[in-house]
């Protein structure tokens, strides 16, 4: 049997661990996290960075291959039910304060790794229905207006001032979240307005995108409002910022401190691998659907995840996406290693500073 696209079934297993916390009380309630960020990061301690890339045979195999793409595909119904599962289980009458807890961080983490991480990847195909599927799957973290910045915003920008994604040189991850939170959201107003502009359409109408997406967002937490309440349409808004929050890490740990030069004419200089964060820790690619093979994603954004290459130019974090979002959350240690590894691969990566 071909293992190839079977290994990544592998992330399914935080599915089957938010079921058990949604449907059992307290310590398993809590299973998701203690997968993610324990175990993992444990792991990846042992497990050596894998550096090898297919070759060109394989790589056509794997590109034709639509198992890799029904894998993605299927996470979206999941997701749906194990939202409902999620909010269902709230309406217990016996949960205690820390069952409660657990099962909105764990359904925080449902909403970063597969509501918008498995939408970053759908959302760069040209398919439409893929495209409806991304965005389908951001409902669910309500971050819908990630399809719009992250595609014209982020990737036109990235390592630059202009790109409120890109972590500056010694801004702590507390810091860098208002700021990203706020102005990814602000500038994907700005790029649907001038998007619905350029086709001679007013602002404030259905033919703008950002506009049609928050309007189904709104509807969507109405919904859950008048079904299930407003204490558990609470806990949900709460494990939706939770999940808005570790997509917000990621991107401080994948840009922190990379910058492109400018040139005299005013334009920045090509994206290249050494503007991302890489990592080649086998266990964590697989958690996020190589998401980690981050410097080859911005080199060529139009590459599915299962042909992403390593790099040997490119940033090397030191250990995988778990471990490095807890080394995140400690910024004297998070500077002490961090920058050291900027300032030892100059000339090559420019610090971004300011």
């Amino acid at each position: 049997m071909r293992i190839g696209p079977y290994k990544y079934l592998s992330p399914f297993i935080l599915f089957l661990a938010a079921w058990l916390a949604f449907t059992n009380k307290g310590s398993v309630t809590f299973l998701p996290v203690i997968y993610a960020f324990v175990f993992i990061p444990l792991i990846e301690l042992l497990i050596r960075p894998d550096v090898s890339n297919l070759s060109a045979a394989e790589e056509e195999m794997a590109k034709a291959d639509k198992t890799y793409d029904y894998i993605l595909y299927l996470i979206l119904p999941l997701q749906y039910v194990l939202l409902l599962t999620f909010l269902f289980s709230l309406q217990q009458d016996d949960l205690s304060t820390v069952d409660k807890a657990g099962r909105i961080i764990s359904m925080g983490l449902l909403c970063g790794v597969f509501g918008i991480n498995v939408a970053h990847e759908l959302g760069h195909r040209v398919n439409k229905t893929e495209q409806l599927m991304a965005k389908a799957l951001l409902l669910t973290s309500l971050y819908t207006h990630f399809f719009i910045e992250h595609n014209k915003g982020h990737h036109k920008n990235v390592a630059t001032h202009e790109d409120p994604s890109s972590a500056r040189y010694n801004e702590s991850v507390f810091a860098f979240y208002p700021r990203t939170l706020l102005f990814t959201y602000l500038s994907a107003w700005k790029i649907a307005n001038q998007d619905v502009q350029k086709k001679g359409k007013a602002i404030f109408s259905l033919q703008n995108e950002m506009l049609q997406l928050q309007l189904v967002q709104l509807s969507f937490v109405i919904t859950i409002l008048a079904v299930f309440g407003w204490k558990i349409l609470g806990a949900y808004l709460i494990a939706a910022l939770i999940g808005m929050l570790l997509l917000e890490c990621v991107n401080y740990i994948e840009h922190y401190g990379l910058s492109r030069k400018q040139t005299a004419s005013g334009q920045y200089e090509r994206t290249m691998p050494h503007h991302s964060w890489n990592s080649n820790h086998v266990v964590g690619r697989l958690m996020l659907f190589e998401l980690s093979r981050h410097s080859d994603h911005h080199y060529l954004a139009s590459r599915k995840y299962q042909v992403l290459r390593h790099h040997d130019h490119s940033m090397q974090m030191p250990t995988g996406y778990p471990g490095m979002m807890i080394l995140a959350h400690i910024p004297p240690l998070w500077f002490y290693i961090m920058n050291k590894r900027i300032k030892k691969e100059a000339p090559v990566a420019m610090p971004l500073t300011g």
